[in-house]
């Protein structure tokens, strides 16, 4: 395929990928950039996992043994009734402590923390953890250090980035889970 460069009016290859023998791909396929990504999607995992296992377990770093979810506490109680603020308040206090946001909260924990820990199912997760984090972003409107932007939105946008250069292939099952005769039926699934 070639398009015309428009500044200096010659023809120029496009290339749908990048070919070994281009002089960039140190830079943005190397070895080294697969593994920063690698270790930025275990990093990212780690966070999601552990908020759940603290949320489960009352592990006493932001919560209680007493309010632990296997003690009968509320996963969401705390953060919804007591941070939120902005337009959306009233909604998120009516949910708080609610038996199904707690589940949907700690289902999307696991399931987060989960397939990025693991490098699979990195499609499902990305869509997953923007929604969650959007919404925990939405939950205190306006942030208390800027006008717009905050860590979840920062968050969302590298899980996103993390399942678009398939950083579940280095340091993960992605490769092998994308071989798989689900994945391959259910590309969503990868």
């Amino acid at each position: 395929m070639s398009a015309t460069d428009s500044r200096t009016a010659r023809p120029r290859t496009v290339h749908p990928t990048v070919h070994r023998t281009d002089p960039v791909l140190p830079r943005t396929g190397g070895p080294a950039v697969r593994y920063v990504w690698a270790i930025t999607r275990l990093s990212l995992g780690f966070v999601f996992f552990w908020a759940f296992a603290d949320k489960l377990f009352g592990l006493g770093h932001s919560t209680a043994s007493k309010q632990a979810w296997i003690h009968g506490g509320h996963p969401t109680l705390g953060f919804l009734k007591f941070s939120a603020a902005g337009p959306f308040k009233g909604f998120y206090h009516s949910i708080a402590g609610a038996a199904w946001a707690d589940w949907l909260f700690m289902l999307g924990l696991a399931g987060i923390g989960a397939a990025l820990l693991l490098g699979v199912g990195m499609r499902v997760a990305a869509g997953a953890g923007v929604v969650m984090l959007v919404m925990m972003w939405s939950v205190v409107l306006p942030p208390d250090s800027n006008v717009f932007m905050d860590d979840h939105l920062i968050y969302a946008l590298v899980i996103v980035g993390l399942a678009l250069v398939g950083a579940g292939d280095t340091l993960g099952f992605g490769r092998r889970w994308s071989r798989t005769r689900l994945a391959r039926r259910f590309p969503v699934l990868r």
